[in-house]
């Protein structure tokens, strides 16, 4: 008999970006931004972080940053070589710098960002700037759908606190 169930391939984009998803909602439950990250070496997690921006009090306090130092920590070198970073939502420009720095092979991202994204969206620092000193391979839109919804609804969800917040002033 065969058996029909799916294979779960622990080493591919959709098992690790759900790994930065379940990042994403401990940041969501902390009331932070909900975009969370994952850092592989040789297709093993070996860092994880969430937004902690309120938490930290600390506006570098992005989930890619987090994990990028983690995984720096975890290695003993600050060079990522055999490196994939995963997060939910495409990287800011302080994120993409970052990420130049580090040297990761690939990022793979859920969500575009087409306001201030620098994977792709508002500008692309990662891998089409010539006079930086490194280039990722890009994939983006890896369970996509999933990471906006999370990131929607949850601004959703802080507007409509905002204008609960709002009382009508008696004339």
């Amino acid at each position: 008999m065969v058996d029909e169930a799916p294979i779960i391939d622990l080493h591919s984009d959709a098992y690790f970006m759900g790994q930065a998803l379940r990042e994403a909602h401990k940041a969501r439950a902390a009331g932070e931004v909900p975009v969370g990250a994952v850092v592989t070496y040789e297709g093993r997690i070996i860092a994880r972080a969430w937004n902690q921006v309120e938490t930290l009090k600390d506006a570098t306090a992005h989930a890619e940053m987090l994990a990028l130092t983690a995984a720096q920590q975890s290695l003993g070198d600050w060079r990522l070589e055999k490196c994939a970073l995963y997060v939910t939502k495409e990287p800011c420009p302080m994120c993409a710098g970052a990420i130049v720095h580090c040297r990761p092979e690939r990022v793979v991202f859920g969500c575009p960002d087409p306001k201030s994204g620098a994977a792709g969206g508002w500008i692309n620092l990662l891998d089409s700037n010539p006079p930086l000193n490194h280039r990722c391979e890009v994939v983006p839109g890896i369970m996509g759908g999933e990471c906006l919804d999370l990131l929607q609804g949850f601004f959703r969800e802080a507007r409509e606190r905002k204008k609960s917040a709002i009382t009508p002033i008696d004339e």
